[in-house]
C-alpha cells in the first residue's frame, strides 16, 4: 500500500503560506518553512510497518499544483493524507473533489486543527473520504493505513460518510497512545534539507524536534487562542534520554547545529534538570545550540543558570499583552513581572529571549496597546529582549476564543480564508492606521541606536554576521508590511 503524506501548493498572491506545524497560520513573504514533527513521525511508523511511503511538501519544494498533480500521477498513491488550518481548509476542498475526479480510487483523508473542532463541515463540503479528529496523527494514520488494507478497526476519532450520505464516527478522540514507543524520526524519509533554514535558526542547518505534545499548562483548559488545546487533550513527554539521542544523532550524523523543540511549552523541573545534565555530560552544550517555547515565571534563576550550561540559545515567550486584564482573559496566568524577571534571567545565561505579541483584542483600547507597545520596547531598551514578532489575534474556530466571540457578537466575519493575519476578523476599537503605528513602533526598536550599537558589538563569527543581515532584511520587510498606503487590511473600528 502506497501512503503520501502531503502538503499540496498553496499559490497565493499574499506569499508562502506557513501551514505545517503551526498553532497560528500566515502567509510569508521571505519563505519560510517549519519542519513537520507529527507528520514526519507518522511517515517513520508507516515505513517502519511496511508501508511504501512518500513525502510530497510541495509547499516546501515550491512546486506548482500541475507539478504537484503530475508527480501525485506517477506515485499512484493508495491514501494521500493532507492537514490543513482554517484559512487552508476551502482551498483543500476544492482540492479534493479535483483529486478525487483524477484519482476515484485514492482515499484521500484531512487532518489538523480546524477538522478537529469542526470534522462534519469537511464530509459535507467536499468528497473527502476521512477526518482525522485529535493531534496524534503518527498513530492515527498508521491505524487508517491499517484498516485500509487488512481491515482493522479504526482508533477513536475518525469520521466518513456512508454513500447513503449518513456520518458515521469512531467516537472521541482518546490520545491514550505511549509517546515513548515512537522511534526516531527517518530524517531521509521526510526530506530534512527541505527546511534547514529558518528565520529563527542562528546556526544552520537546524531542525525542528517536539518532545512533548501541547502544553502543560492547562489551567482552565489552557490559553483561550490556541488551537492546539482542540488536538491535544492532554500533554504528553517523552523521556529526556530519548530527546538527547534524538540530539546526538541530528549533530553527528546530520550536522546540524542548532535544533528548535516545538513542543508546546518545553518540560520543566526534574525533566528539564537531567536533560541539561544530559547535555553536558554528552559533551553536546554549544556543539549544537538548544530553542524552545517557555512560559514567564515557569523557571527560577538556577534554571536558567543550567540552561545556559546546557548551550540553550533562543526561548520563545508569548508575551501576547502587557495589560493584566487580557492576560487573565486570555488564561495566561503570567504577570509583567515574571516577564521581565525571566527575560532578565535568560539574557543573563547567555540566552536570546523573542517575544509574541497580539494586537487587536475585543476588549482593549488604543491605550491598553500602547501599553504593550512601550513594555516591549522597555524590555528591549534593558537588553533582556532579542527579538519579537507582532501579529493581529485570531480566534482560530473551535479555540476558547472562538466561542467567546460567537457569544459576543465580536466576529466580523466567518470566511475562513480572511482568517491569516492579514486582517481583523474580531471587533476592535483599533483604527487601521493605528495598528499600522502601532506595529511599525515596535519594530521600530530594532532600529534605535542602542540596539544596533549592542548588535554589532554582539557579532564575533561570520554565523553572528550573517545572522544579523538576515535580521536587517526581516525588518525591513515587517515595516513595509505595515507602511502607509499599504494593501493589508487590519483593524475595522466597531
Amino acid at each position: 500500500m502506497r501512503v503520501s503524506i502531503s502538503y499540496p501548493p498553496i499559490e497565493s498572491a499574499k506569499g508562502v503560506p506557513l501551514l505545517a506545524q503551526n498553532r497560528q497560520f500566515q502567509y510569508f513573504n521571505e519563505p519560510t518553512y517549519i519542519y513537520p514533527v507529527i507528520p514526519a513521525y507518522a511517515a517513520t511508523l508507516l515505513d517502519k510497518s511496511g508501508y511504501d511511503v512518500t513525502w510530497d511538501d510541495a509547499i516546501a519544494e515550491r512546486l506548482t499544483l500541475e507539478e504537484y498533480l503530475k508527480r501525485q500521477d506517477f506515485q499512484s498513491p493508495d491514501l494521500i493524507a493532507i492537514e490543513t488550518k482554517a484559512p487552508t481548509v476551502k482551498t483543500f476542498w476544492r482540492y479534493i473533489k479535483q483529486f478525487k475526479e483524477r484519482w476515484p480510487h485514492t482515499a484521500i483523508a484531512l487532518m489538523g486543527d480546524h477538522v478537529t473542532a469542526f470534522p462534519e463541515e469537511s464530509l459535507e463540503n467536499s468528497p473527502v473520504d476521512y477526518v482525522i479528529a485529535g493531534g496524534d496523527y503518527d498513530f492515527q494514520l498508521l491505524s487508517l493505513a491499517n484498516h485500509i488494507s487488512k481491515g482493522t478497526p479504526l482508533d477513536p476519532g475518525f469520521w466518513w460518510k456512508e454513500k447513503d450520505g449518513t456520518m458515521r464516527n469512531t467516537g472521541v478522540y482518546q490520545q491514550n497512545n505511549d509517546v515513548n514507543t515512537l522511534p526516531l524520526i527517518d530524517r531521509d524519509l521526510t526530506k530534512w534539507w527541505l527546511y534547514v533554514k529558518n528565520g529563527n535558526f542562528k546556526y544552520e542547518p537546524g531542525t525542528y524536534t517536539m518532545v512533548g505534545r501541547d502544553c502543560w499548562w492547562r489551567n482552565g483548559g489552557g490559553c483561550t487562542f490556541c488551537s492546539w488545546t482542540m488536538t491535544y487533550k492532554k500533554y504528553q513527554v517523552r523521556t529526556p534520554e530519548s530527546l538527547l539521542e534524538e540530539v546526538e544523532m541530528l549533530h553527528k550524523r546530520y550536522g546540524i547545529r542548532e535544533i528548535f523543540d516545538d513542543t508546546g511549552t518545553f518540560p520543566a523541573g526534574a525533566w528539564l534538570t537531567e536533560f541539561c545534565k544530559g547535555m553536558v555530560e554528552r559533551d553536546l552544550a554549544f556543539k549544537i545550540r538548544i530553542g524552545c517555547n517557555m512560559r514567564f515565571g515557569a523557571l527560577k534563576e538556577d534554571d536558567y543558570r543550567l540552561m545556559g550550561k546546557a548551550g540553550f540559545r533562543f526561548i520563545l515567550y508569548g508575551l501576547e499583552s502587557a495589560n493584566q486584564k487580557t492576560l487573565d482573559r486570555l488564561q495566561k496566568g503570567t504577570t509583567n513581572q515574571q516577564a521581565w524577571e525571566t527575560c532578565q534571567w535568560a539574557t543573563k545565561f547567555g540566552m536570546d529571549p523573542h517575544l509574541t505579541i497580539m494586537m487587536g483584542y475585543p476588549w482593549e483600547t488604543y491605550e491598553d496597546a500602547r501599553n504593550t507597545v512601550e513594555f516591549a520596547k522597555k524590555l528591549f531598551s534593558a537588553g533582556y529582549a532579542e527579538t519579537l514578532q507582532a501579529t493581529i489575534v485570531i480566534p482560530y474556530p473551535g479555540t476558547m476564543l472562538w466561542h467567546q466571540c460567537k457569544e459576543n457578537g465580536w466576529l466580523l466575519t466567518e470566511d475562513y480564508d480572511r482568517y491569516d493575519m492579514r486582517e481583523a476578523v474580531m471587533k476592535s476599537s483599533l483604527t487601521r492606521e493605528q495598528v499600522k503605528e502601532l506595529t511599525q513602533d515596535l519594530y521600530r526598536v530594532f532600529l534605535t541606536p542602542k540596539y544596533m550599537a549592542r548588535k554589532v558589538i554582539s557579532i564575533r563569527s561570520a554565523d553572528d554576521l550573517a545572522f544579523a543581515r538576515r535580521g536587517v532584511r526581516y525588518i525591513y520587510g515587517h515595516l513595509k508590511d505595515f507602511a502607509k498606503g499599504s494593501e493589508m487590511r487590519t483593524f475595522s473600528p466597531q
